[in-house]
């Protein structure tokens, strides 16, 4: 029979996620099998996630589990930071891009058997914080309009592609912004579309990625700026996209520690795919704020049912 380390699990799921499936008796079935000790608990408002993840810490669990989006995801993290009880992702929202980044399988049963042992290893990875809000990934500019024109029913229909909707409908006039970046103490003045703060790489497409250089464990965050988008830029992206699998040509990009941003005007801000306000946008780095069950290199999924 298989055994598991994680006997003590609080699952937490967010029924606002954007994917529509049934997933209770899989979990049911697997949890069971593993003879985990299981209590879920649903969202409703912001916030919830990371009470209930609090609690979780309290309560002296061997893990927690998410199902839900990016932005879930952000809010477990945040009740589980410096806590060292390792996070399940279970990918339940429309692009889950950090569960890309990690390897997490998208199949639900094969998430759930992470739990098994020889199956996992627990990762320790970075998050930025800006006032009291932690996040894996901030978008400043075009990706935040990406994400409002992205409303909830286009993304339920049509998932990652109400996205690429979205982005082609604002490429067309989208204007330029001037940042003002204050970056580990040095100041620097850049014009483009788009500014993003990032402990990961991917793009949420496959293995494609920003940059190469990004790794989500080097106590590091990447400031990168997208200048413009014109046919020699999506060119040069297509190219690296194709060659070496990231799209670093047209970014400029920077790894820091610390991070100010002004932008003139002000632009939308996005935190892991939920639209936030900020009076102002100062970053640093928390290293190693939480970790995340990763599969083990070599380790075969579990046959699907």
């Amino acid at each position: 029979m298989p055994s598991t380390r994680y006997q003590k699990v609080h699952i937490i799921v967010n029924p606002a996620a954007g994917r529509d499936e049934p997933f209770l008796k899989t979990l049911n079935d697997t949890l069971n099998t593993l003879e985990v000790d299981w209590e879920m608990f649903i969202t409703k408002q912001a916030g919830d996630a990371t009470r209930f993840a609090q609690a979780a810490v309290e309560a002296g669990v061997n893990a927690v589990a998410a199902y839900g989006g990016d932005g879930t995801v952000r809010e477990v993290a945040n009740g589980l930071r410096d806590s060292q009880i390792p996070m399940l992702l279970l990918p339940g929202g429309t692009a889950n891009v950090l569960s890309i980044e990690l390897g997490i399988p998208r199949d639900f049963s094969q998430a759930i058997s992470l739990l098994e042992n020889n199956r996992s290893t627990p990762k320790a990875i970075d998050m930025g914080i800006v006032g009291d809000q932690v996040f894996f990934h901030l978008g400043i500019g075009l990706e935040a309009e990406m994400n409002k024109e992205a409303d909830r029913e286009a993304k339920n229909r049509n998932g990652i592609f109400a996205y690429v909707n979205a982005a082609l409908k604002n490429l067309r006039n989208f204007p330029t912004t001037h940042y003002h970046l204050e970056l580990d103490g040095e100041k620097i003045e850049i014009d483009g579309i788009n500014c993003m703060v990032t402990t990961f790489g991917s793009v949420g497409v496959g293995e494609l990625k920003l940059s190469h250089a990004i790794d989500v464990s080097d106590g590091l965050l990447d400031v990168l700026v997208i200048q413009e988008v014109n046919l020699r830029t999506v060119l040069s992206a297509a190219a690296g996209a194709v060659f070496s699998g990231e799209l670093a040509g047209p970014l400029q990009q920077w790894q820091v520690r610390k991070a100010s941003i002004v932008a003139d005007p002000p632009q939308q801000i996005v935190c892991d795919g939920e639209l936030v306000k900020f009076n102002k946008i100062d970053i640093q780095v928390l290293p190693k704020a939480v970790t995340i069950l990763v599969p083990t290199k070599g380790s075969r999924p579990p046959a699907i049912k």
